[in-house]
């Protein structure tokens, strides 16, 4: 099964792109970096150079000995089996994280060698350039591949009303034949999530438990990298916050609190544990913002957040909640206080805007899930996993500050009335447009 994910057309307009440097891919493990990757070199190039730190460990002397792309060029030749040429050849390093002399020699393919196509990739790629070790500084370009969007799923488990989505150009009803198919198809995308394994045993077999074993494996893959990649002293420390990511969502508050990892834990004791899990690309996390103004920034609380997992599937899967769910009415929306609902909200706009959204409170009163900023307008944001859409929160916010737009998710149709904007939960991958619809 052929998924075409939209980082293609991002990959494309790199490689024409004449002010090109060598590519950095970013991506949790599992996402499929490879296969994107090796696609397109079958696509776009005469032949694919793909060589694996972690898997030919022998590599990593062709960087150790020299600084010459050629001379590098030529070690991974022999590699190769046949030679690699500039402009018709697609260099992969995959894992490049392994070897940071191959990190630090970008900069001179980008200076001596610039003929050459080269994207280096990894799942650790994050943590390891959050360690200030000699890196090429403004040498190379970045991309970010995520788990598939709903969008992205729906293209291939039901093309025509995927191009009928992409077809709207203004803010209408969609008729109830393919609102209630779309619901429907969002559930079972709530089931696999957007991992590509988990994805194509969906919606090619349609074996539920396979869909499962797959998930099951992710999440057992990710507890090995802790045990392989990190101190001693942090491995427990990053499974016990691992462990308790679907209890801190299913919260009525769900503010990240360290006595729900274990009793009596500290903040300083965990910090560097969450970190790794945020560079690592496995959660989100999102900072309380103390007041909505420009720069957003400012005005952030780093004391208070909350935190999300980089897939709504997988986090189905931790929170143990069965498949059989999907026959249960809206119960995969509303279960845990709305927490799946929430978690895929919000993974579902990461790839879309450049920074993470922020959350507000007003004491006791109101609490509303997301404030995100685009261009420079603030936009509070409000997820509903049912079509009870009576808004408190939304509500205090707007007589406080008179957004001139508000966003609310839920099941209820598409609507704009008065500077509120309703988003069907399946239309979330296409906010960014709709916004621009309007302010058009």
């Amino acid at each position: 099964m052929k998924i075409q994910r939209d980082l293609y057309r991002k990959l494309l307009f790199w490689k024409n792109s004449p002010t090109r440097k060598p590519l950095l891919l970013q991506g949790a493990r599992q996402v499929g970096k490879t296969w994107i990757l090796k696609n397109f070199g079958e696509n776009e190039f005469e032949s694919i150079a793909y060589f694996n730190f972690e898997e030919q460990i022998g590599i990593k002397q062709f960087f150790e000995m020299t600084k010459d792309p050629e001379r590098i060029i030529e070690g991974l030749s022999l590699v190769n089996g046949k030679p690699i040429f500039a402009k018709k050849t697609l260099i992969i390093l995959d894992e490049i994280q392994e070897c940071n002399e191959a990190l630090n020699a970008l900069k001179y393919f980008k200076e001596k060698a610039p003929g050459y196509t080269i994207i280096g990739s990894g799942s650790l790629l994050g943590i390891t350039l959050s360690r200030g070790r000699s890196f090429p500084v403004g040498q190379v370009d970045f991309l970010t591949l995520y788990p598939l969007t709903f969008s992205e799923f729906l293209s291939v488990a039901e093309p025509k009303l995927s191009a009928y989505i992409e077809s709207l150009d203004k803010i209408e009803q969609i008729p109830d034949i393919f609102f209630n198919h779309l619901i429907e198809k969002l559930k079972v995308y709530f089931i696999s999530g957007g991992m590509p394994e988990a994805v194509v045993s969906m919606l090619g077999s349609g074996d539920i438990e396979l869909v499962e074993s797959r998930l099951l494996n992710i999440i057992n893959a990710y507890k090995l990298d802790f045990s392989k990649h990190i101190d001693k002293n942090d491995i427990s420390r990053i499974t016990y916050i691992w462990d308790s990511l679907a209890s801190q969502l299913a919260k009525e508050n769900k503010k990240f609190l360290y006595r729900t990892v274990r009793q009596g834990a500290r903040a300083r004791e965990y910090e560097h544990a969450l970190q790794w899990l945020r560079q690592a690309g496995l959660i989100y996390q999102v900072f309380r913002l103390n007041k909505p103004s420009l720069p957003l920034t400012a005005y952030q609380d780093l004391s208070a957040f909350k935190i999300y997992l980089l897939d709504v599937g997988l986090l189905r899967r931790m929170a143990n909640l069965f498949p059989t769910a999907i026959y249960e009415g809206n119960r995969l929306f509303t279960e845990f206080k709305g927490a799946m609902s929430g978690n895929f909200i919000l993974q579902s706009l990461s790839p879309q805007f450049e920074v993470l959204p922020y959350y507000w409170t007003s004491g006791n009163k109101a609490e509303l899930d997301f404030i995100l900023q685009y261009q420079n307008e603030i936009i509070p944001i409000e997820v509903k996993s049912d079509t009870n859409i009576r808004s408190k929160s939304l509500t205090v916010y707007s007589n406080q500050y008179s957004p001139p737009l508000k966003i609310r998710y839920s099941l209820k149709n598409f609507e704009y009335n008065n500077g509120l904007l309703n988003i069907p939960l399946f239309l979330v991958d296409h906010t960014k447009r709709i916004i621009d619809l309007i302010n058009s």
